[in-house]
């Protein structure tokens, strides 16, 4: 749980400390034929690189492998990913909350990647989930407090 947190949030830090500095889309700016963009402005090669980066290094320090790591960042990002291409369609625009699309995916993803791994049962995976989602909502509420975050969700 401790790495898709991390997963999630280091595109965050990372666009608080570098703003606009290296945030290349990772859409290549590609909008799609209903007028939106394919993921949106907010989805960076930085955030993406850094994430997978910084959660492989976090896993090597909490004594996990540096690949399992990688792996749960790379399912989270493309949760993400996911999740911004399905509120695109759905009309929701950039930075404004999908309640459930935006916690869903993002967790349950990397989850089911690990499962085997940490021998996690369907019943777990679900507690996880819902775990993450009302974490995510407190947490997006304190980072939005500190400046952390442009939206308190």
């Amino acid at each position: 749980m401790l790495l898709i947190v991390i997963a999630n949030g280091v595109p965050i830090l990372a666009y608080k400390l570098l703003q606009k500095r290296f945030s290349w889309p990772v859409d290549f700016g590609i909008s799609l034929p209903d007028g939106e963009r394919l993921f949106g402005m907010s989805k960076t090669i930085r955030g993406v690189l850094l994430s997978l980066m910084f959660t492989a290094v976090i896993a090597k320090l909490i004594g996990l492998s540096w690949l399992l790591g990688l792996n749960v960042a790379l399912w989270v990002m493309l949760g993400d990913l996911l999740s911004s291409f399905i509120k695109r369609r759905l009309g929701f625009s950039c930075g404004r909350q999908a309640l459930g699309i935006d916690q869903l995916l993002e967790s349950l993803f990397p989850l089911l990647a690990v499962a085997d791994d940490f021998s996690l049962s369907g019943e777990q995976i679900l507690a996880m989930v819902i775990t993450f989602f009302v974490l995510e909502l407190f947490v997006s509420r304190v980072l939005f407090r500190f400046n952390l975050r442009k939206h308190p969700y």
